[in-house]
């Protein structure tokens, strides 16, 4: 192949930007798989007359699926590339959004949004590209990959206030229908970008425009696997209480609905520059040091919620957590991609952001579980602080690991 082409559709070529586009509006789309539950949680536990913790259900099957299948597509994006996934995930997102809107209970509304839309559907659209993500980008991987892992805060943001919107307007079946048309209209194109092979070279990672070592942190890829794992479920039950329940949470205080939507997107709005600043810092400090940073400060943010629940006062603080733990996610994927053979990295990285969303599956359930046992969420918040300390002593652990092997390199 001649250089020019090389240059012009390798690794960190324009080409790459083009598909990372094209990566991040999927995902955009996609995403709409994880966000419609958290709107639709108040009138479809209203028309079922179901618990608030039944109610949660249907988003932590659609979560456990999620997490699933994104496995089983990162498996396929490493054998056949990540255009197949991809469009398997669209199928499934257009039928079961059709399908959701037809069922005569929770069970089977929460069946459907966990086979469908969950295990098939969207998370063909997180996982895999990221992962195909960071094989196309050496000198600004952690941005790159930041920006494809920004896709579903882009829907959280999007999807909320017009899912909440086509709920009042036409009622919550209605609006699951034309979610499916959507799906399947706006990403058919899309996923067509993505069907040229992604480089198989095994670039030197690097940091401050100098070489470190293959492995950086010199772990078994299993043991690595196992410990970011427990990090990804732990920080994310932290992160569930606030992204799965500020909707209901401000039903309950009366503020309604639709200011509680409007929080969401404005959490995750923030969550979006947050990731996109965790992913530029990530390029400088390494991908340890910023899940330690990141970690620590979502903490911080959780602890907010505690003393204030004023309508103001959760505005600003659903901003500030938006702010403060968008870049926890995507070091993950980083610090798999900098010590894994490249063959292993689309099911790798699936695994762990699979853990990140058992960690939010779990955690929604639990704030839920929490709410119907006190009558409030304070528990649920002390909860999320405590599985979060565990988030911050790995990446603690790993940066002194890290240090540690550099100074001895």
């Amino acid at each position: 192949m001649p250089a020019a082409h090389r240059a012009e559709s390798g690794v960190d070529s324009r080409y790459a930007w083009m598909r990372l586009a094209a990566a991040v509006l999927l995902s955009t789309l996609g995403g709409v798989g994880l966000w419609s539950i958290v709107v639709a949680l108040p009138a479809v536990q209203a028309e079922f007359g179901t618990a608030r913790a039944d109610a949660s259900l249907p988003y932590t099957l659609t979560t456990l699926g999620f997490a699933a299948g994104g496995i089983l597509m990162g498996r396929l994006a490493d054998r056949f590339g990540v255009m197949l996934p991809v469009l398997i995930g669209i199928a499934a997102l257009a039928l079961g959004y059709v399908l959701a809107a037809q069922a005569g209970s929770m069970g089977q509304y929460a069946v459907i949004h966990g086979g469908l839309i969950g295990l098939l559907g969207a998370c063909a659209t997180f996982g895999p590209v990221v992962a195909d993500t960071s094989l196309w980008f050496r000198r600004r991987r952690g941005f790159a990959v930041s920006l494809a892992a920004s896709g579903n805060y882009f829907a959280g943001a999007v999807w909320p206030p017009l899912v909440q919107a086509g709920i009042a307007a036409y009622g919550w079946r209605q609006t699951h229908v034309m979610i499916g048309i959507a799906c399947l209209v706006l990403m058919l194109p899309l996923a067509l970008v993505l069907r040229r092979p992604a480089p198989r070279q095994e670039p030197a990672p690097a940091m401050a425009g100098r070489a470190i070592p293959a492995s950086p942190l010199g772990l078994a890829p299993n043991t690595l696997q196992a410990l970011l794992a427990v990090a990804g479920i732990a920080c994310c039950i932290a992160m569930a209480m606030p992204q799965v329940h500020i909707v209901a949470y401000c039903a309950d205080l009366g503020y309604g609905p639709a200011r509680g939507a409007e929080m969401l997107s404005v959490m995750l709005a923030c969550g979006v520059v947050s990731r996109l600043s965790f992913g530029a810092i990530l390029d400088r400090i390494g991908s340890a040091a910023t899940l330690l940073l990141s970690a620590t400060l979502q903490a911080v943010a959780l602890a907010l919620f505690l003393p204030f629940d004023g309508l103001v006062s959760l505005y600003l603080i659903s901003g500030i957590f938006g702010l403060f733990q968008g870049g926890i996610v995507s070091t993950y994927a980083v610090i798999v991609r900098e010590n894994v053979p490249v063959r292993e990295v689309g099911t790798r990285v699936g695994i762990a952001l699979s853990a990140t969303l058992v960690g939010m599956a779990i955690g929604g359930w639990m704030s839920g579980l929490a709410f119907d046992l006190t009558g409030s969420y304070r528990a649920a918040v002390l909860n999320g602080i405590a599985w979060n300390a565990v988030t911050i002593a790995i990446a603690g652990w790993l940066v002194l690991r890290r240090r540690t092997r550099l100074a001895y390199a």
